[in-house]
């Protein structure tokens, strides 16, 4: 038995703009841009050899545990699919299609539907760390693709790319997405001026609601199928706005920014009819009323967290007045590591 345990995070991230524009077909089609990047959240995947032929996975966020014997083959199914799927992969490709016996199990910073990149985040985590155990040459490119096709198209979940991309490179990134899944990441340069202040101004908020994503993704896709004008449109400005948004945040324009995340959620609200909410929307007038200048829903939509730019001075004053609802506010701080691996020897 192996005497060290292996363990990975990876950051879950914001949206600043264009997030939408990354979900197929509209990126296949017309190009998606996406500008995010990372903060200090983060979700955990652990790999511990085991004696005998057990195979065990554990998600301690949903308290599921799964037993299997090692001669079993993984269907990739459940609540635990993409566990069984990562899994599944790696001895497929890498092991000859022979099962290990090991403990493979992973928590979050963030509740399952947050519009944080959760989901994709905890795959990109997994990859890592199986990539960390086979000592394979992965570069950041590679595990976001890996984690993309594995979630997408083993799990068949509905969803973009940005992600996977974003938990995998860490920091600002200005993302392209183009056809036969053609990835461009550019890395941003932010000056610590700059980034403070959008520390300072940021507020980071929990509705209280954890959304399945799928179906406003689904509503999305199929509107670009059927060629609804108005949702394309939105779209299309949606993109536009996270090209504006690279300049402002590069150049310090805060009011550049606000205009961003204005018009962005606007449009984001005509992309799809279940994007937003009653509650959404009393949560996004009570925080404007109390001194906000702009907010939005952070991911797809329907619920999870929402990203409020607040004056400094009036940040108590907007975190005060949202108690009244059931959710809770937190400071949003970047972080500029991506994926990460370790070994840990046991005690």
């Amino acid at each position: 038995m192996s005497d060290f345990i292996i363990r990975s995070r990876a950051p879950l991230r914001i949206g600043f703009a264009g997030g939408g524009t990354d979900v197929s077909p509209y990126c296949d089609i017309y190009g998606g841009i996406v500008i995010n990047s990372t903060i200090d959240r983060y979700a955990y995947s652990t790999i511990e050899v085991l004696q005998g032929n057990s195979i065990i996975l554990f998600s301690q966020d949903l308290n599921i545990e799964e037993n299997f014997d090692k001669k079993q083959k993984l269907e990739i199914n459940g609540k635990l699919k993409i566990h069984r799927a990562v899994y599944s992969h790696f001895m497929r490709i890498y092991n000859n299609n022979i099962n290990i016996p090991i403990k493979l199990s992973t928590f979050c910073d963030a509740p399952p539907g947050s519009g944080l990149g959760s989901s994709s985040t905890l795959v990109v985590a997994m990859v890592k760390s199986f990539v960390e155990f086979f000592n394979l040459a992965f570069d950041d490119y590679a595990i976001s693709q890996l984690a993309f096709e594995i979630e997408r198209k083993d799990c068949a979940l509905e969803g973009g790319k940005q992600d996977q991309y974003s938990a995998a490179f860490g920091g600002f990134n200005f993302m392209e997405f183009g056809r036969n899944n053609n990835v461009n990441v550019t890395p941003l340069k932010i000056k610590n001026w700059i980034i403070n202040e959008l520390e300072a101004s940021l507020v980071l908020y929990f509705t209280g609601i954890s959304r399945d994503s799928s179906n406003i993704i689904s509503q999305q896709s199929d509107c670009v199928k059927l060629q609804n004008k108005n949702s394309i449109e939105a779209l299309h400005l949606m993109k536009e706005e996270a090209i504006n948004m690279k300049k402002s945040i590069i150049t310090g324009d805060f009011k550049g920014i606000i205009n961003s995340l204005k018009n962005g959620w606007e449009s984001k609200k005509r992309s799809a009819t279940t994007v937003t909410n009653k509650l959404v929307e009393d949560i996004h007038d009570e925080a404007i009323k109390s001194g906000a200048l702009a907010g939005r829903l952070s991911g797809a939509g329907g619920g999870g967290f929402m990203l409020f730019y607040v004056p400094a001075q009036k940040r108590l004053r907007v975190i005060n007045a949202l108690k009244k609802f059931n959710g809770y506010s937190c400071n949003c701080h970047f972080t500029f590591h991506g994926s990460q691996s370790w070994r840990v020897f046991k005690n």
